[in-house]
């Protein structure tokens, strides 16, 4: 990575040394550090830099960086230094390099997109998909705080009894996206302890806009009323979440507008909006899975209960775990999903919102929403851009396809061996670099 974003909310510079930008942010240059390694023994250029950069602009990609490199207008090495002039200013441009689908590799990784060479603390030695993915240490990476063990591996348990197994006989030393019902079991279970890290991470149901009867908003705020938000993280999260508001976006981001009125269970005005809405009152189906988040099943038949309780017939249906993310999810008109947050608001918007954005799972497309977030890019005067937010959550809340109930906290199980663990709000498992940063005690 070029740079990474620290627990509290500063650049860490990794690849890149430093960063700046013209007065009016729309030129920055990022410094490349000398003599950085490839796990292959060659060394990172500003040419691989700018590669990397330009394959995430390829619409065939596929990329979840997509709306990220699309605001950049030209990209060119020059020596040690990195040059991206943007379409429009972007104060937050370095923030947004943070992304983890923007891992630096030779020529881009164009030529081998499958090797798996980076320039991190541990290279790829198997890959088993859905297995197991085992690494050993590179010897040659610039940072003497990480890459402490010789040997780390990932297992993939989806079952959670045999997860929850194997972390307390000792099996494994970390576990993540610990259900809720289970962190009560672990806290008491010898050599085992529980890490929660608030953060901006939340759980979801999305309605696609342009598919029938999403594409009605009455029915949209139908469903955002019908949801019970209190009893969501109460009874799914176990308490170790907040509430959400339906945009995507809480007090862990900067420029967070907290006069924002709380959406409340409100099953009358549900009812409104739904006979508002000429539905037909036939089943509306809500596709859920356990791979959706911990506790979704649960989540979506406790919606399925307060809906019904104001009149809307909204039925769960399961979907397997295998092929979830790529049968259901962005595809389904209505379903469970989640998202782990972005570094900073522009950064959210941009991935899932903007009407460009690829991930754009709920199908959202508001010209004036688009505007706002153009203009909250470039402004650099934090109170005009705070109202800028405001106005794109107000938005978003009142219009989008997003039902968002609950910000979860990162649960994760870890052994008491381990050492250095530090509660990240960034992503899970301290924004994934617990295994490069902790170590056996």
């Amino acid at each position: 990575m070029l740079v990474n974003v620290t627990p509290t909310g500063e650049l860490d510079y990794r690849i890149a040394e430093e960063a700046s930008s013209s007065a009016d942010a729309t030129e920055w240059t990022f410094k490349i550090r000398k003599g950085v390694e490839y796990h292959d023994g060659s060394t990172v250029t500003a040419e691989d830099v700018v590669a990397t950069l330009k394959r995430h602009t390829d619409e065939k990609s596929q990329s979840g960086a997509l709306g990220i490199v699309q605001g950049i207008s030209d990209m060119k090495a020059e020596g040690d230094m990195v040059k991206l002039t943007l379409a429009s200013a972007n104060a937050d441009l370095p923030y947004l390099m943070a992304d983890y689908h923007l891992v630096i590799q030779p020529g881009g990784g164009v030529d081998k997109p499958d090797a798996g060479i980076g320039a991190g603390a541990y290279k790829v030695e198997v890959f088993e998909p859905g297995v197991r993915v085992g690494f050993t240490k590179h010897a040659n990476y610039f940072d003497s705080n990480a890459g402490h063990a010789d040997q780390v591996e990932i297992l993939v348990i989806n079952d959670n009894t045999a997860r929850t197994a194997a972390l307390q006989s000792g099996q494994v030393h970390m576990m993540n996206r610990v259900d809720p019902k289970i962190a009560a079991l672990l806290k008491g279970a010898t050599g085992v302890r529980i890490e929660a890290a608030a953060g901006k991470g939340h759980y979801v149901f999305i309605m696609r806009c342009d598919e029938p009867p999403f594409d009605n908003n009455d029915m949209r705020m139908a469903l955002k009323y019908a949801i019970n938000r209190e009893e969501m993280v109460a009874k799914i999260l176990g308490g170790l979440g907040s509430v959400g508001n339906d945009f995507p976006i809480n007090s862990s981001y900067p420029l967070f507008d907290d006069t924002i009125e709380q959406r409340a269970y409100d099953p009358a005005k549900a009812k409104e909006y739904y006979d508002k809405s000429g539905h037909d009152g036939s089943p509306i189906i809500l596709r859920t899975g356990n791979a959706a988040f911990p506790g979704a099943v649960d989540a979506a038949n406790l919606f399925a209960a307060s809906a019904q309780a104001a009149g809307i017939p909204l039925e769960v249906k399961l979907e397997p775990d295998d092929g979830y993310w790529s049968n259901v999810w962005n595809v389904a008109p209505f379903c469970a999903s989640y998202w782990g947050g972005r570094p900073v608001q522009d950064q959210m918007y941009s991935t899932a919102y903007l009407s460009t954005a690829d991930w754009n799972d709920t199908a959202f497309k508001n010209a004036a929403f688009d505007e706002l977030l153009l203009a909250a890019r470039g402004e650099l005067d934090e109170a005009k851009r705070k109202e800028e937010y405001s106005k794109m959550a107000h938005i978003l809340r009142d219009e989008g396809g997003l039902i968002l109930p609950m910000f979860n906290d990162w649960v994760e199980g870890v052994r008491d061996e381990i050492a250095g663990w530090v509660n990240d709000p960034n992503q899970e498992m301290m924004n994934g670099l617990a295994l490069s940063r902790c170590w056996l005690a």
